[in-house]
């Protein structure tokens, strides 16, 4: 006997359509309908008739085989055969991140596809691999953040087992999985919730549609809706952390925020699995109440993106000044990040127009993730530049060194460690036509009223724009390209080798800056890194003490010199200096 149950309490009447066969179910309380059938085996196909209407799919299906328009079908995760139990987990304080979208990472843009990059990932020196959002969503292609069934892996990647086996094949080579889930909005096409009941509400909007019901009438099974999701991919597909998109856009005026309580389930089952869980937020705000502890009046979250460092980054390194990158431009603004965590916490924001943020607390920097790349950073410019494309060599060596040795936990972006010349494109495969030329079209306006020519802004919904965002792995037998992912993967080597850089106690991290002579030396106990962001060649003291003895180990393609307690360093220069003895 299969047992088929949905939360249906919108209409008065549930049919269950499974194997050719039309069933009455059975009401229960609290809206829930059920049924034991004999005979429906695993994959086996079915859907949801409600009131005598259109079939539908089911909300918590685990498997779309032929997409979100098509039938469930049912899944006996008891059956894989994982072959992980030597995995024990990773440490997050030392975690190195690796971002990827699975339809553009590979040429086959699938699962089993990313599994041969594995051992590159290993090598680089990453301990995590996080994984755009997976869940079923309209057409073959897109980022993933418009997803329908929350519960199903994307069929064009591999399904459940496709997605089982590249997470079995991580634990296997010591890299833990994140996850990247979304559960702010859902995705327009093929979203048939709001007919089996009020998963919506009209109370809020988000910038992606209509909000989810967490604080109204009947909520409590849509917040169980998400939490269980959340268990559902740490416990049956065994992977180690969740990455919550745009938390600030959930709103929950509960006394208990669903994000609170999602968290408090996941440490739960971390308890239960005996490795541990994270659950890692994307947040705007630069509010610590996400990783302040719960019993300090925080949400108990293990660690939130940081924009802040990113903006930071990029605005020194770029000279961009448009949008959000108003508020940054400054070598100042980048050591305040690397000695407070945040840029804005508590200061008036001229973007803005209003004081952000408030300050870290005394929290450990490792609650925060830091980057020079990501999917949105890149995705969500018009023609998908990547930062190889927007600075000269010496900054990209900077960037990656003030990411690798920075004390926030450092995350990349596809590509980024051998500088990949492949853009990251906005792409979407909507199959209902009006939908996906409303998005095509609101694309062109969005970025015109930046300049941009309607022509020169790729169309989302085209083939091509997706083909062009894969990555060219290629591009690793080019000199110029190795020898930037060299210098990445020394920077994460002296990352592991000097336990000061993952010391996330930002009063140990000590700034020197010179804005107007454009140079900045960051020292975490051993280690130095001292860049020059001038048009001409610096020397810069390091101010060690008379006894101390320091040594050059790296340095960027521009090469530096260590002279006694001073680096001279070339235009767009970076240099890495180790203290031996003091």
């Amino acid at each position: 006997m299969t047992s088929f149950k949905v939360w249906a309490p919108a209409p008065v009447h549930v049919e269950l359509l499974v194997d050719e066969r039309r069933l009455e179910m059975e009401p229960g309380p609290g809206g829930w309908w059920s049924l034991e059938v004999e005979g429906a085996l695993p994959g086996s196909r079915y859907l949801f008739s409600l009131n005598g209407g259109p079939a539908r799919s089911d909300p918590r299906s685990a498997w779309q085989p032929e997409g979100i328009e098509g039938p469930s079908a049912t899944v006996d995760h008891a059956a894989f055969e994982w072959t992980d139990r030597a995995w024990h987990g990773a440490h997050w304080p030392s975690a190195v991140v690796y971002e990827c979208h699975v339809g553009t990472f590979t040429s086959p843009g699938t699962f089993d596809g990313a599994i041969d990059r594995l051992d590159h990932l290993v090598g680089l020196g990453v301990t995590a691999l996080e994984v755009m959002p997976v869940a079923e969503a309209s057409g073959r292609r897109g980022w993933g953040y418009d997803g329908v069934s929350l519960y199903a892996p994307h069929h064009a990647y591999g399904g459940p087992d496709g997605l089982k086996r590249l997470v079995d094949a991580c634990h296997g080579r010591g890299l833990a999985v994140i996850l990247d889930v979304v559960y702010n909005h859902l995705g327009p096409s093929g979203n048939y919730l709001h007919e089996f009941g009020p998963y919506f509400t009209d109370r809020y909007r988000t910038p992606w549609g209509s909000a989810v019901n967490f604080d109204g009438p009947e909520s409590e099974e849509v917040r169980s809706f998400v939490i269980d999701n959340a268990r559902m991919w740490l416990g049956d597909y065994h992977i180690d952390g969740l990455r919550l998109d745009a938390v600030h856009a959930i709103v929950d005026q509960s006394a208990r925020h669903v994000i609170e309580e999602l968290g408090a389930a996941v440490g739960v089952l971390s308890d239960h699995v005996g490795r541990p869980l994270w659950v890692i937020a994307e947040s705007d705000r630069n509010d610590p109440t996400l990783i302040r502890s719960t019993e300090s009046g925080g949400y108990g979250l293990d660690a939130t993106w940081n924009d802040d460092y990113h903006h930071a980054l990029h605005a020194v390194l770029t000279g961009e000044r448009d949008g959000y990158y108003e508020d940054f431009g400054s070598l100042e603004q980048v050591a305040r990040a690397l000695r407070e965590g945040y840029v804005f916490s508590g200061q008036w924001s001229p973007f803005r127009r209003r004081r952000h943020g408030r300050p870290l607390g005394g929290l450990p920097a490792t609650r925060l993730v830091g980057c020079l790349q990501n999917h949105d950073q890149i995705g969500n410019r018009a023609i998908g530049e990547r930062s190889a494309s927007l600075m000269p060599r010496g900054r990209l060596e900077i960037g990656a060194a003030l990411v690798a040795l920075a004390p926030f936990v450092p995350m990349l972006f596809q590509g980024e460690e051998w500088g990949a010349s492949t853009p990251f494109l906005y792409f979407t495969d909507h199959q209902d036509p009006e939908l996906g030329q409303a998005v095509s079209e609101g694309r062109r306006h969005e970025f015109s009223a930046f300049g941009w020519s309607p022509d020169d802004v790729p169309d989302p919904q085209d083939l091509s724009t997706f083909e062009r965002s894969k990555l060219n792995w290629s591009e690793l037998d080019e000199p110029d390209h190795w020898a930037l992912y060299e210098w990445q993967r020394k920077l994460l080597a002296w990352r592991r080798s000097y336990s000061e850089v993952t010391d996330g106690r930002l009063s140990e991290t000590q700034v020197d800056f010179d804005e107007a002579e454009g140079w900045l030396v960051a020292r975490r106990g051993r280690l130095i890194l001292a860049v020059n962001l001038s048009p001409t060649p610096r020397l810069v003291a390091l101010h060690l003490p008379p006894t101390a003895v320091g040594e050059l180990i790296g340095h960027g393609s521009g090469g530096a010199t260590l002279a006694g307690a001073e680096v001279r360093l070339p235009p767009d220069g970076v240099g890495i200096v180790a203290v031996s003895a003091w």
